[in-house]
């Protein structure tokens, strides 16, 4: 978006654009851009809350009454949490204690495999409640497909084929692993009496799953891929900010 704001500035038309990522604003300097603190994905912040959404539009369409640029600036506050529960948010499905050894294939796609059992009752309520409306389904792999590429990926990382006919490993593996945490997260919060922060979310599904496991520890040998696609991805689209502590790059 940062090359084509120039484009567009270059036949006269004022442009403004939402940056997620502060480095890639700095290199290519748009004529104006609001960097914002959020998840990748969440151009605008948090879901359902609409009042700070129109805060993050507003500042960003006010750059528009500012010269040629390049203007840079930071919007201040991160996304609003939900409120918090009386007893902390809890995940409605108990998982055994996540595999520690990702070594063994076979056992790891069993565990794999068994979360998804378990969720799938939850993932459906979730679908019902949104008058079946789902993020999951971009790959066009079932989850059980899914479960078991990524235990093979971890074993034999670029060494793995890609599943998806026509797509690059890496590519094939972004779209399998954003629809595995989908279908992971809408089972999450199937319950209507609860609501839960993108924090809280994201502590359980990266430090309480064995698939959280899986995906830190395909990033953190994507880090130093000599793969393209892997090499790219990694730094900032493989695991949100706020759990890259538990990476080893961090």
């Amino acid at each position: 978006m940062s090359g084509l704001a120039h484009y567009l500035e270059d036949e006269g038309i004022p442009t403004t654009l939402l940056a997620l990522v502060r480095k890639h604003v700095e290199e290519i300097k748009p004529p104006r851009a609001l960097v914002v603190p959020f998840e990748l994905g969440r151009p605008i912040g948090a879901p359902n809350e609409p009042d700070f959404q129109r805060r993050v539009l507003r500042d960003c369409l006010e750059l528009l009454e500012k010269g040629s640029g390049p203007v840079l600036k930071d919007f201040p506050d991160s996304p609003p949490g939900a409120d918090a529960q009386p007893d902390g948010w809890a995940c409605p499905v108990n998982f055994s204690t996540p595999i520690e050894d990702v070594s063994d294939q076979d056992i790891l796609e069993q565990a794999l495999l068994q979360e998804i059992a378990l969720l799938k009752p939850w993932y459906e309520e979730s679908k019902q409640v949104r008058d079946g409306r789902t993020n999951f389904g971009i790959s066009g792999k079932e989850p059980g497909e899914i479960q078991s590429f990524l235990a093979d990926l971890v074993i034999n990382r670029e060494g793995a084929a890609s599943p998806i006919e026509g797509k690059p490993l890496a590519l094939a593996f972004k779209q399998m692993a954003d629809d595995i945490r989908y279908y992971y997260m809408e089972s999450a919060i199937a319950r209507p009496d609860q609501r839960v922060t993108d924090v809280e979310i994201g502590n359980w599904l990266w430090g309480e799953t064995t698939l959280g496991k899986v995906l830190i520890e395909i990033r953190n040998w994507a880090m130093e891929s000599k793969d393209p696609g892997f090499k790219a991805f990694a730094p900032t689209a493989m695991v949100p900010s706020h759990q890259r502590h538990r990476t080893i790059h961090g």
